[in-house]
């Protein structure tokens, strides 16, 4: 269903056969129907990991995010599950956690190609695999209730898990309009280097915004010391990265600009928003196909003219600019990347929608579920509402609004 070359063979330990990985996927559907929050739990994941053992409190929040809109399900536990490939080897990892501990927790991996026991976690019992017994004793003299194992795994450097912690440490990094600042810092930490500022200059060129150099300037001294003062506290990384004070800590990015009257530098703060836009995904951009991760961008179609957001999808589509098979998913409200008939920037099985119930409940579900065929136009179908996931407007709520205006 993808166009030719995008689907990626993954060769996987114990099997003759490759594994199909497709390097992007759009989440689609109309305002507030969830598709922010089925990126924000893939991050969530990724913090609990992360942060889990650093979380010295046990009265302390696991920072999950329940459902807001029923009073019973505040309390009800929040399950995480993925399935992943490290080093050729598969793992299964998940866990259920409510608001002050760990419910449940499981690891499982294929190192032969059939299912081995890393670790099973219950609230009085760890079950551990041959891999992990002999670290069994350190393992459960740092283990809490409050602490997941695989962050007590990571942090203790324990043999076995490194390959499955890693992996959180550089994978599923959300990006939104709402916190392009740590976006911009690692653009602007690319910059500083001569091996990668020939690769930003090459995309902010190829966006055509005139740009024609850039360079990273220093922070003020006594901003950064009231930053860092007003941050002071902050317990982990990546729940405090994404704010514009910490750009202000990092130091902005200076653009040169082309024009007929010579070369002339905006302060950052009068760069147009599409600029700050691109420029915050660039960095991310360039690390995930460097290094082969999982990138989430939140409304990827903000403030950027859809031949730009086409382009960037291109980038993770082809194999020549994505050779190590970095994964980029999104979601937009851009429903040109759909296309109609073949014309469209995602396959048919790379489209995924979000539609909210009558009661707020959110559903993702794929194109595919549709059984859609090369030449339907998927976009002008998604519009009409064949597939869900448009908003359901009533044009008398609009009649009467703007009766009460004139009133």
């Amino acid at each position: 269903m993808s166009e030719e070359g995008v689907v990626r063979r993954v060769s996987v330990a114990g099997s003759d056969r490759p594994i199909s990985v497709l390097p992007v996927a759009g989440i689609f559907g109309a305002n507030a129907s969830g598709k922010t929050a089925v990126l924000e739990a893939m991050e969530d994941m990724c913090i609990a990991v992360m942060k889990s053992f650093h979380r010295k409190d046990p009265t302390e929040s696991m920072g999950r995010r329940p459902f807001l809109l029923d009073g019973e399900s505040r309390g009800r536990p929040s399950s995480f599950e993925t399935e992943l490939i490290v080093g050729g080897v598969r793992w299964q990892y998940g866990f259920d956690i409510d608001d002050r501990r760990v419910l449940s927790e499981y690891a499982y991996h294929f190192p032969k190609g059939r299912q081995a026991l890393v670790f099973h976690r219950e609230p009085d019992s760890v079950a551990l695999g041959s891999s992990l017994r002999s670290s069994g004793r350190v393992l459960r003299s740092l283990l809490r209730s409050h602490y997941l194992l695989l962050s007590v795994a990571g942090a203790a450097e324990i043999e076995g898990l490194e390959a499955l912690y890693g992996w959180f440490q550089s994978n599923l990094l959300l990006t939104k309009p709402t916190k392009r600042g740590w976006g911009s810092a690692l653009t602007a930490d690319l910059v500083q280097s001569p091996h990668t500022k020939p690769s930003v200059l090459s995309l902010l060129r190829y966006a055509d915004l005139g740009v024609v150099d850039a360079h990273k300037e220093p922070p003020d001294p006594e901003l950064v010391e009231r930053v860092r003062q007003a941050l002071r506290g902050a317990h982990n990384s990546r729940e405090a990265i994404g704010t514009d004070d910490e750009l202000v800590i990092e130091g902005a990015m200076r653009l040169t600009h082309s024009s007929p009257a010579g070369e002339w530098q905006l302060e950052p703060e009068d760069e147009s928003q599409g600029t700050q836009a691109w420029l915050s995904l660039i960095g991310p951009v360039l690390s995930a196909l460097n290094g082969g991760t999982v990138l989430l961008v939140d409304e990827l179609d903000a403030s950027l003219h859809p031949h730009i957001v086409r382009s960037l999808i291109r980038l993770f589509q082809d194999d020549h600019t994505n050779p190590r098979c970095a994964q980029l998913i999104f979601n937009s409200h851009d429903t040109g990347v759909l296309g109609d008939s073949d014309r469209r920037s995602i396959g048919r099985d790379q489209i995924w929608f979000t539609n909210k119930d009558l009661a707020g409940v959110t559903s993702l579900y794929p194109l595919t579920d549709f059984a859609p065929r090369r030449d339907d136009a998927v976009e002008r179908r998604y519009l009409h509402g064949r597939y869900g996931a448009v908003p359901l407007m009533n044009p008398a709520d609009a009649e009467r609004a703007l009766g009460l205006v004139d009133a």
